[in-house]
């Protein structure tokens, strides 16, 4: 018989579970967890001698303390011992939490990631949250933000619907780095805000001049079904995978194609698309079922 002391145990039982799960969401996965993410892929076309490893890290969001100096020093660290050929920075490296005790100027978080360090460099591009948290930026409508301004200033080269020609062992590729996809918002009338882009991809593709294979890097990954099958491979960050992703399923999904880019290896009609979990996290400092990662992508 199920009586009442057996009840109460149930329920405190229930309880201690509940609280463990959230202490682990709130404290353990977003704060001491940090993953590396490997794919391995060969896209159509992509040349015989040619083996890249890529190192890319996304959605930062320097902040204390669910993202300080130190933690962003370790990624580093640990960025740099993956053996890639060039480091990709994906965007989002200001705060862009409510629940921060204190968001990291860029000129705290910038130098650290000036360290980073590759034989063929290391590249960035920004995010929705370099913007919308850049008042002046917002006011220009375009331009550099802070992000921009401290990543240059720290050796990193920030591409803003751009591309530069690479080569490694004899062979060539192209790295396009497109700029935001939200990157401006607007009150509209209703008490609503509306967000346009500033990302550019024909004119970014239209600086390609010769047959070499092209690597994309896009914040946002609801940029892909419309990149050609020119570009090899697209990078993307901005969905944290979800921040809680249970059985592969992301609840909440910053993007309106929801769970169909929320993380991982995407193949569609022979296109490649890479989209990472990320590092920080947005809005709430939670994670479940999606830890922390750097992503290497293998080449060839």
């Amino acid at each position: 018989m199920f009586s009442r002391r057996h009840f109460l145990k149930l329920l405190g039982a229930g309880a201690a579970g509940l609280g463990a799960l959230g202490g682990y969401a709130f404290g353990v996965e977003p704060l001491l967890r940090l993953t590396v993410a490997r794919h391995a892929l060969t896209p159509p076309g992509w040349p015989a001698g040619l083996k890249l490893r890529i190192v890319a890290l996304a959605d930062i969001h320097a902040c204390d303390p669910w993202m300080p100096a130190a933690r962003i020093a370790e990624i580093r660290d640990t960025a740099n011992c993956l053996g890639g050929d060039v480091i990709l920075l994906l965007g989002d490296y200001m705060s862009g939490m409510r629940f921060a005790g204190r968001a990291l100027p860029a000129g705290e978080w910038a130098p650290i990631l000036g360290g980073l360090k590759a034989p063929l460099g290391v590249f960035a591009i920004a995010g929705n949250h370099d913007w919308w948290e850049d008042e002046a930026a917002q006011r220009r409508g375009g331009g550099d933000t802070e992000s921009h301004r401290a990543l240059r200033a720290a050796g990193v080269p920030v591409l803003s619907n751009q591309a530069i020609r690479l080569e490694k062992d004899g062979h060539g590729f192209w790295l396009m780095g497109l700029e935001d996809q939200l990157a401006i918002r607007r009150e509209a009338p209703g008490w609503r805000r509306v967000t346009f882009g500033l990302d550019d991809l024909p004119g970014t593709l239209a600086r390609i001049d010769d047959s070499a294979p092209a690597i994309l890097m896009a914040h946002e990954p609801d940029i892909f079904p419309t990149v050609p099958a020119r570009v090899a491979l697209t990078l993307s960050g901005h969905t944290h995978g979800g921040q809680v992703r249970i059985a592969g399923y992301a609840p909440i999904v910053p993007s309106r194609f929801g769970n169909r880019y929320v993380y991982g290896h995407i193949v569609e009609e022979g296109r490649h698309l890479i989209v990472s979990g990320g590092l920080g996290c947005s809005l709430m400092p939670v994670r479940f079922g999606s830890p922390p990662e750097i992503v290497v992508a293998d080449l060839g």
